[in-house]
C-alpha cells in the first residue's frame, strides 16, 4: 500500500508516476472517490505519463473511451456513474477490455466492484480541501 499526498495540481505528475510504478503487471486500476475528487484529472495525468496525446475526457455517456499510449498500447477509460446494475457492464463487454493487453482505468468502480479482477489496483482519493487530496494506492 502506498499513500500519496497531493497539495495542488502541480503534484499530479508525481502522483501519476507513483501509481504507474505500483502497477506491478496489473492492467486494471479502479478509482474511488466522491464526485469532484479529481478522478478524471488524475487519469488525464496518468495518460500523459504514458505518452498519450489524446484528449482525455470522462466517458460518462459513452461508458468507455480509448486512448493510445506512446507505445501504441491501448488505454481504456471507463466511467460507470450512469449504470444502475452491474449487469449493464456485461452488455458493453467489459470482460474483453479487463482481460486484454490494454490498461483499464475505471471511474465509479464501486458500481461494478464484484466484476473487478482479483488483482485490481485500487486508488482511493480523499478530498482534504479544494486543492489537497490524500490518495491510497492498494
Amino acid at each position: 500500500m502506498r499513500e500519496i499526498n497531493v497539495n495542488g495540481i502541480g503534484d499530479l505528475p508525481d502522483a501519476a508516476e507513483e501509481i504507474l510504478e505500483a502497477l506491478d503487471g496489473r492492467n486494471v486500476i479502479a478509482f474511488f472517490g466522491q464526485m469532484g475528487a479529481g478522478k478524471t484529472t488524475l487519469i488525464r495525468e496518468i495518460c500523459a505519463k504514458l505518452g498519450s496525446e489524446d484528449v482525455v475526457t470522462s466517458p460518462t455517456f459513452a461508458l468507455v473511451n480509448r486512448y493510445n499510449s506512446a507505445d501504441e498500447r491501448p488505454i481504456y477509460h471507463f466511467d460507470f456513474y450512469r449504470i444502475e446494475r452491474p449487469e449493464e457492464a456485461f452488455d458493453m463487454g467489459y470482460e474483453e477490455y479487463f482481460y486484454s493487453e490494454g490498461l483499464c482505468l475505471v471511474e465509479w468502480s464501486e458500481k461494478i466492484e464484484e466484476l473487478l479482477p482479483d488483482d485490481v489496483m485500487k486508488v482511493c482519493i480523499e478530498v482534504l480541501s479544494p486543492t489537497k487530496r490524500h490518495i491510497i494506492v492498494d
